[in-house]
């Protein structure tokens, strides 16, 4: 379970932004808004996000400039906008697995729902990871204080497991995140060791239990 996925992310956006966004016929609105972002990712891995302008937008997405008008006013707006969509999934995600009593069961789902929701938002994560230095002051902070936020949640877990070996807590849910960002982040090393989600998962998994249950 995800709370986020490759459909829903439109529809989240158009409802999150709704006082910005002018175009009120639904349909063609999260057509565009799909349009728009992934045109965005298509761009920064091309010419870098900084270099893109608008009217690079305008022509990858055959928008005129007051249709994309109609969606963002800035590239500061794109950014804000991809990072809350990364921080929404990560900050929901654990919700969605309380229930699990057992902490190591629990630590388990929160891996492998968080290392597959990276994979059906890669360009979303790997965007939030690589140009986070293109958000504004306030909007770099927010992202800074969202990691730590997760971070902390996977430590409260880890600090449950029973007779685990000595150690922070924070430290081991370091380890654990920077995984997960090695995944989406390093994708060539992973295509072409021919290794799937699945089977990184299951990696990931065995290490986190062979080390908080040795």
């Amino acid at each position: 379970m995800t709370p986020l996925d490759g459909v829903n992310i439109w529809a989240y956006l158009l409802d999150r932004y709704a006082d910005r966004i002018t175009v009120k016929r639904r349909k063609p609105a999260l057509e565009n808004l799909e349009k728009i972002f992934n045109a965005t990712f298509k761009l920064a891995n091309e010419v870098g996000f900084r270099a893109m302008n608008l009217r690079d937008l305008c022509g990858e997405t055959g928008l005129s400039m007051g249709g994309l008008y109609g969606y963002i006013s800035s590239k500061d707006q794109l950014a804000e906008m991809i990072e809350d969509v990364v921080r929404h999934a990560t900050h929901e995600l654990p919700k969605m697995y309380t229930d699990i009593a057992d902490p190591l069961d629990r630590l388990e789902a929160l891996m492998r729902a968080s290392i597959y929701v990276s994979e059906i938002l890669q360009p979303w994560f790997y965007f939030v990871f690589m140009d986070s230095r293109v958000l504004q002051a306030e909007q770099r902070s927010t992202a800074k204080e969202s990691e730590m936020h997760v971070q902390a949640l996977y430590a409260d877990v880890i600090a449950q497991v029973p007779g685990r070996p000595q150690g922070s807590p924070d430290l081991v849910a370091a380890h654990i995140m920077a995984m997960f960002q090695d995944w989406y982040v390093k994708r060539w090393k992973y295509r072409a060791a021919d290794i799937d989600p699945d089977r990184f998962a299951n990696s990931a998994v065995r290490m986190m239990r062979g080390y908080l249950s040795a």
